[in-house]
């Protein structure tokens, strides 16, 4: 994993609610434990026609899509099973963040493991930004802020713990690895103890 910088980007337009982990990424596509080739199957079957041709329609397949690095998508998003290979798609074709009004709460963890932030904002804040799709947005993930036009800022929440571990590049056994000092110190006090009481 890479530290979480601050970025700007404009987004992608998904104005659908309730999209679940077998839109995101069909179970088909669940047999691999490599993340890599998953970006070209996000979407899936929304995205492509049976035969495998791309369907023009589609907001991913529009050539302005393949820049932005943000997914304005509608609420409840991420709902139903649970697989690391729905953020480990969203990732793999370029996405660094998700808006939405609310999360489901197993793949916002996955999400936040996989160095994808979810971002949760106000109904008004979602509403106005699907009103305006060209708008850029600057990601502050130290500040937890959306960065509007006009100088506005937008709060959003994020637990300490994950937020440690993305501005600092880790997953939760980096984060372990850390403490290996700490730990060191704590066994040694410890092995001094049981000695002691020998």
């Amino acid at each position: 994993m890479t530290r979480f910088q601050p970025f700007s980007s404009q987004f992608v337009s998904l104005p659908v609610d309730n999209i679940d982990t077998d839109q995101i990424i069909p179970a088909r596509f669940l047999k691999t434990i490599s993340k890599e080739g998953l970006g070209s199957q996000l979407f899936n079957d929304w995205r492509y026609e049976a035969d495998g041709t791309p369907k023009p329609d589609f907001v991913l397949n529009k050539p302005e899509s393949k820049t932005r690095r943000i997914l304005l998508a509608g609420d409840n998003f991420g709902c139903g099973s649970s697989r690391e290979h729905a953020p480990w798609a969203l990732t793999q074709y370029g996405f660094r963040a998700v808006i939405s009004t609310s999360f489901a709460d197993i793949f916002k963890q996955n999400a936040l493991k996989n160095s994808l932030l979810p971002i949760v904002v106000p109904r008004e804040v979602h509403a106005e930004l699907f009103a305006n799709p060209d708008w850029s947005l600057e990601i502050d993930l130290a500040a937890q802020t959306a960065g509007l036009p006009g100088g506005r800022k937008v709060s959003f929440p994020v637990d300490g713990f994950s937020k440690h571990c993305l501005l600092e590049g880790i997953d939760e056994l980096g984060y372990i690895l850390q403490q290996e000092s700490s730990i060191r110190t704590f066994e040694a006090g410890r092995v001094g103890s049981l000695n002691t009481l020998a």
